[in-house]
């Protein structure tokens, strides 16, 4: 059951009650009272329509076993809708004679009463259900907040998980940093130990060439 078109009903009901009883009052009022009292009802039943269209709009965009028992109501509403039009305009016209005013009292008061009670069981069910509606938005909300708790530990621990990965990070960086000084280190060494052997190397080979010379000039 849509939320939303209880709330119309709820108006809707109290809306028809209300002028069910002004309806009724209305026959006791001489005709300046009587003609400001209808123009209160025929504002209200015009209010009442337009709460029938926002049903009736509502009922339509739901799910088809729904829509078929809400549309049944609102025939119900509609045709009580309808009767209260008719008593205005019988209301309205001034034509009654006494008996058929008196008659028309009675009815007016049985049929008052008479929705009076239907529409305070209708308002019963619906507070029911809003009430039902009411536990199932605690519960929902009890919910969203553990979820939230949760949520909000899940990203402190991430945050957590983030923190170690950049010293993680920031380490290796510095890790990196050192590999690539002593590798610079390694191969300046290097440079300079080819260097060194290639000194070496003309240096002996001078003294091959000196020590050459000394043993060709004495056996010569």
């Amino acid at each position: 059951m849509s939320e939303i078109f209880e709330g119309y009903e709820r108006q809707y009901c109290e809306l028809s009650a209300n002028l069910s009883r002004k309806c009724t009052a209305a026959l006791a009022l001489d005709r300046e009272q009587k003609k400001q009292k209808i123009s209160e009802i025929r504002a209200g039943l015009e209010d009442a329509e337009s709460w029938i269209r926002k049903m009736d709009m509502e009922a339509r965009n739901l799910q088809p076993n729904v829509k078929a028992v809400l549309l049944a109501k609102l025939r119900e509403y509609k045709s009580d809708l309808n009767n209260l039009k008719s008593e205005v305009k019988r209301i309205g016209s001034g034509n009654l004679n006494a008996a058929a005013r008196d008659e028309l009292l009675e009815a007016g008061m049985a049929n008052s009463l008479t929705a009076s009670a239907d529409q305070r069981s209708r308002l019963m069910m619906t507070t029911e259900r809003l009430n039902q509606s009411g536990d199932r938005i605690k519960d929902s909300r009890r919910t969203m907040l553990e979820t939230e708790e949760l949520g909000v530990s899940i990203l402190q621990d991430l945050h957590q998980q983030r923190q170690s990965l950049l010293h993680a990070h920031n380490t290796l960086h510095g890790v990196d940093n050192n590999i690539g000084k002593s590798k610079r280190v390694l191969t300046a060494m290097s440079r300079r130990i080819n260097k060194n052997k290639w000194i070496i190397g003309a240096i002996v080979a001078v003294l091959v060439v000196v020590i050459g010379l000394i043993l060709y000039f004495k056996l010569k």
